[in-house]
């Protein structure tokens, strides 16, 4: 897929907007900044003064309104008060030329390795696999995951692991975003894969990407809401990726066990360090057992076992 929507037209101009932030806080700061304008962001840190800026880019005519201001800066401060060093929060906004915009991403999206079985890259990079390498083509877009953030890459990490060549093994991912885990899972060998998304923006996204990876027929692509799920699911997975926010994954255990197998792999992600403890006892009441452990920056991530 393109860079964004907006890129898809020629000529004139997109809204930039930018909160200047440290580099710890930078993550989260982007994830807040995406919620309040619906929009994906990118991060640049400047090599030599640290100084970190998360930017959103809108097909927008006008300028961010008063309401959208005051909800970014109760974002900021809302992390500040959690224990961020947010930086100065600063807020800037600048008009930009579309085709200024989709060169800027591909300074900023790099192939990426995963052990040595996969490797993602956008479409523009020449990069070629090693042998016996699969890989993705994703390119920077509205929806999460493209393989730059830590939670995405162990995820994709946990995926390659898991996998046993041979072994017939399926999986489930839960909020799959730009539908990164599912295609890369296809690559990878899992059968059957399914996929699920709250939001229909980005189902639409997952299936335009799983056809350029040419995997479109090997996921069951669905919109979805995990909290309006069974609680008995009449299909299991050996394998379940679930990229959310901890107080999904709190509230909404019963569900993604459910659809677990005896002996199977839970792996989490998304969870701010300070709210992972919780997310692990929880998942310790329904018998799982926290088998790999990450940390990166302010984010935690896990891969959780289920008794066989």
């Amino acid at each position: 897929m393109s860079a964004s929507r907006a890129t898809k037209r020629t000529g004139g101009t997109l809204l930039c907007v930018s909160v200047a932030t440290r580099e710890a806080a930078a993550e989260a700061i982007g994830e807040r900044l995406g919620e309040v304008l619906g929009c994906g962001t990118a991060i640049c840190t400047n090599a030599q003064t640290r100084r970190t800026e998360v930017t959103a880019c809108l097909d927008r005519r006008g300028g961010l309104s008063a309401v959208e201001r005051g909800r970014i800066r109760s974002a900021w401060a809302e992390l500040r008060t959690a224990g961020f060093d947010a930086g100065s929060g600063r807020i800037q906004t600048r008009r930009l030329r579309r085709e200024d915009w989709a060169e800027s991403w591909k300074r900023h999206f790099k192939p990426v390795e995963i052990s040595r079985v996969l490797l993602l890259k956008p479409s523009w990079s020449r990069r070629r696999p090693r042998r016996g390498q699969v890989v993705v083509v994703l390119d920077p877009g509205l929806s999460f995951g493209t393989g730059q953030h830590a939670t995405t890459r162990f995820c994709l990490e946990q995926l390659a692991t898991e996998r046993v060549p041979g072994r017939a093994q399926s999986f489930l991912d839960i909020g799959t975003g730009s539908g990164i885990l599912a295609i890369a899972a296809a690559k990878l060998g899992y059968r059957p894969v399914a996929a699920l998304d709250f939001d229909p923006e980005s189902v639409r996204v997952a299936r335009e990407n799983a056809r350029t990876n040419d995997v479109l027929r090997s996921i069951r692509l669905v919109q979805a809401d995990l909290r309006a799920l069974p609680w008995r699911a009449r299909e299991t997975f050996d394998v379940i990726a679930a990229n959310l926010t901890s107080d999904l994954l709190i509230g909404e255990r019963r569900r993604i066990l459910a659809r677990l197998k005896p002996g199977g792999a839970l792996v989490l992600a998304g969870i701010l360090r300070r709210q992972f403890a919780g997310v692990k006892k929880e998942m310790a009441r329904g018998g799982m057992k926290l088998a790999v452990k990450d940390i990166e920056g302010e984010w935690s991530s896990g891969l959780f076992r289920r008794r066989a």
